[in-house]
């Protein structure tokens, strides 16, 4: 089961986007276009040695036209952080009829977060490179997001631990050992690498699995 009607809905950045006031399909279009080249541009050469100049030149427009949409590059960057932060933190979001065994929603849970994690690279590895780039604002909502996951996250853990599906001592410890291996992907994946996006996400999702100490029955 996926997330469903009851999910809420994902939370925005916690700020304005240029000058403009009302987005349009055709706004989206080209707020997408700058978001892209802009990626390319932060993948290659890190925050700090990307410029506007830059990202307007990689574009073919005028400074204007971008700071239509974004403030400024860092309103680009962490823009393009936010999306894999919002994925990731609301992958244990099940629907309240969900009556699943808290077992088969804590597996499901964290390969979601790995899947995010995975499928939106290269953002989703910026704030591991250069977490000194955002705004104390920006990292408030970042940690309500980080809140949100994890007041979900123990609970299920614990309850699947009653039931005997996991074998663990020490939930947050636990927790936090089994999702730090997607925080080390950005140290060596590649999309183009010796397995596939969908391998690395079955074979992280099993070592995070036995990390919490899934039974091997389950």
């Amino acid at each position: 089961m996926g997330i469903t009607s009851a999910t809420p809905h994902k939370p925005h950045l916690p700020q304005g986007t240029g000058r403009q006031r009302a987005a349009t399909q055709s706004t989206d279009a080209q707020r997408e276009r700058i978001l892209q080249a802009a990626t390319d541009l932060f993948a290659r050469q890190g925050y700090a040695n990307t410029t506007m100049a830059q990202i307007v030149r990689a574009l073919g427009v005028t400074k204007p036209f971008v700071y239509y949409y974004f403030r400024d590059k860092q309103e680009i960057f962490e823009t393009l952080s936010w999306r894999p932060a919002v994925d990731c933190f609301i992958s244990l979001d099940f629907a309240d009829a969900d009556e699943r065994p808290a077992v088969e929603k804590v597996k499901e849970g964290i390969e979601r977060l790995i899947r995010a994690t995975v499928t939106h690279h290269p953002c989703a590895f910026f704030p591991y490179r250069e977490p000194q780039v955002y705004r104390p604002e920006y990292i408030a909502a970042q940690k309500k997001l980080a809140h949100h996951f994890y007041d979900r996250l123990f609970p299920l853990l614990e309850e699947a631990r009653s039931d005997g599906d996991l074998d663990f001592q020490d939930t947050r410890i636990t927790a936090f050992a089994a999702l730090s291996l997607p925080g080390f992907l950005y140290s060596w994946y590649r999309p183009d690498g010796r397995l596939s996006p969908d391998e690395v996400i079955a074979q992280l999702s099993k070592l995070a699995w036995r990390v919490l100490g899934l039974r091997t029955t389950t």
